[in-house]
C-alpha cells in the first residue's frame, strides 16, 4: 500500500474515489439512481462497457469484503496489501484510494449494514407523561393518575408508527414488576456465563 502522505495521480484516484462512492450509494445507502451505466458515463467515459465492469465488479467485492469484516486500519492495511500482491488484484494507487473511502464511510456503512439486519421495527423513540384522568364511566377512578406512554416505531428510512398505552397505577406496578423480574433473568444469565 503506498504510504501515508503519497496521493495517487489525480486521474486514478478522483474517478476511482467516485466509483466507491457510488457503489456504496447503490449497495448500502438505497440509492437505486446509481447505475452501472451511470458511473461508467460520469466517471470512466473513455473506458469500454465491459473494461468499466470488470473494475466496477473488482470494487464491489472489495468494499464488500471490507465491510462485512469491518475492517479497521490494521486489518484494513493487511487486506489491501494482499490485493496489491496477488494476481489481477489492485495497484497501490488504488489501495491508497480504498483505505481513504473506507476511513470515511465505514461508520455509516456499519449502521446501514446494522439497518439492513434488522427484521422487525425497532424503538426510535419513547416519552412518557403523568396525567390525572378527567373523564371515566366510574366516578370513583376520576382524577386518579395515569401514565400516558407514547413509542415511536420504525424502520430507518421509513415512516414511523406510534403506539400510545395508558397504564393506572395497578397496571403500571405490574408492569415495573415484569421489568425488574427480566432484569434479575438477564443479570442471573450474564453472571453465569
Amino acid at each position: 500500500m503506498a504510504a501515508t502522505g503519497e496521493h495517487p495521480p489525480p486521474e486514478t484516484g478522483k474517478p476511482l474515489l467516485g466509483l466507491l462512492n457510488g457503489i456504496a450509494q447503490a449497495t448500502y445507502y438505497g440509492n437505486a439512481e446509481i447505475t452501472e451505466e451511470l458511473l461508467r458515463e460520469q466517471l470512466y467515459p473513455e473506458t469500454a462497457p465491459q473494461e468499466f465492469g470488470v473494475l466496477r465488479a473488482k470494487m464491489t467485492g472489495i468494499v464488500k469484503s471490507i465491510a462485512s469484516a469491518d475492517m479497521d486500519s490494521n486489518q484494513l492495511e493487511a487486506f489491501l496489501t494482499a490485493q496489491t500482491k496477488k494476481p489481477g488484484g489492485i495497484t497501490a494507487d488504488q489501495a491508497t484510494v480504498i483505505a481513504k473511502f473506507w476511513k470515511n464511510h465505514r461508520v455509516k456503512i456499519r449502521e446501514s449494514l446494522i439497518d439492513q439486519s434488522k427484521w422487525e421495527n425497532s424503538l426510535k423513540n419513547m416519552s412518557w407523561r403523568v396525567d390525572l384522568k378527567s373523564q371515566s364511566r366510574n366516578g370513583d377512578q376520576l382524577n386518579s393518575p395515569v401514565a400516558i406512554v407514547e413509542m415511536e416505531l420504525g424502520k430507518h428510512g421509513q415512516e414511523s408508527e406510534f403506539l400510545t398505552m395508558e397504564f393506572d397505577e395497578i397496571k403500571l406496578n405490574q408492569m415495573l414488576k415484569k421489568l425488574s423480574e427480566i432484569e434479575d433473568s438477564i443479570t442471573s444469565l450474564t453472571q453465569a456465563s
